[in-house]
């Protein structure tokens, strides 16, 4: 069902990691890790272990690079298809009425977000989903050229010959410029970007924002404005500035704080939730 083709990894929290938590809900928490573009599932797993730590089941995941930044700019339902095989397995595991928290990193974690936020409340099944926050890492931003060729590069720098990198580079650069900025005033009416999209989305659940000034690929700015446009929806909406720390290594350069940011959402979230949704009104049929 939910696994066919999905390079996901899970891990479930030792029985004596559960009792020490004390969770009062019924259930231990999902926590749902969805990497930035080009991110290895080893680097996603030290992220995993905070939140293993607190008892919670945790779901690794990185949708494939060339999906992450070529898909949106023609407009393909790729993502979303990961989106739906992703939730799904929480039925597969039968740990769907536990509660869940998103934690997405970067442009390439937030396009996948916008679709599962898209299916929590548009398909039937997947409506019934008890999300209870989601924290947003380095992200998100929004139509940023030099940050998106930024972050391509860094995908394929060691992997990648030189020659057949820049060609790649440069495509992608003309294909941002035309299909993002220039022909976007047209474009948007068939596809939204995803910054644009996720502006006014309909789930209300609470949000926390870990960004940086330093950030060379997702601006503060872009981050802020996305912040301040969630709190007019009235969302509740946290953030904390790591002030001097790279694009997505806040947590390698401050990592007690980023960890007790992490962990007190979370308690938070669970805390004040009001329970699985009896009947989430969707979008459409």
């Amino acid at each position: 069902m939910g696994d066919s083709d999905l390079d996901y990894t899970i891990v479930f929290p030792e029985p004596s990691a559960h009792a020490d938590s004390r969770w009062e809900s019924e259930r231990e928490p999902v926590v749902i890790l969805l990497g930035w573009g080009g991110c290895k599932d080893q680097y996603l797993a030290k992220y995993g272990t905070i939140y293993h730590n607190q008892g919670c089941i945790v779901i690794r995941y990185t949708a494939p690079w060339k999906m992450i930044f070529f898909s949106e700019s023609f407009g393909l339902d790729t993502l979303r298809e990961q989106a739906k095989k992703l939730l799904e397995l929480l039925f597969d595991y039968e740990i769907e009425k536990s509660p869940i928290l998103f934690h997405v990193f970067s442009n390439g974690g937030f396009m996948l977000y916008r679709y599962v936020v898209d299916l929590v409340h548009s398909h039937r099944q997947l409506s019934t989903l008890w999300v209870v926050g989601t924290i947003i890492d380095s992200g998100p931003g929004n139509r940023n050229v030099r940050g998106s060729v930024r972050a391509l590069d860094a995908v394929l720098m060691g992997s990648t010959n030189v020659i057949i990198r820049y060609l790649i580079l440069f495509a992608f650069f003309l294909m941002v410029v035309v299909l993002r900025v220039i022909l976007y005033p047209l474009t948007r009416f068939f596809h939204e970007n995803h910054y644009d999209a996720m502006k006014k989305e309909p789930s209300r659940w609470p949000q926390l924002y870990l960004y940086s000034k330093a950030d060379l690929i997702v601006t503060s700015h872009d981050v802020l404005t996305m912040m301040e446009m969630r709190r007019q929806l009235g969302v509740l909406v946290d953030a904390v500035d790591f002030e001097d720390s790279g694009h997505v290594s806040h947590y390698r350069e401050y990592p007690v704080r980023y960890t007790e940011v992490c962990c007190s959402f979370l308690k938070d979230s669970v805390r004040r939730s009001q329970g699985p949704p009896k009947k989430r009104q969707l979008m459409y049929s």
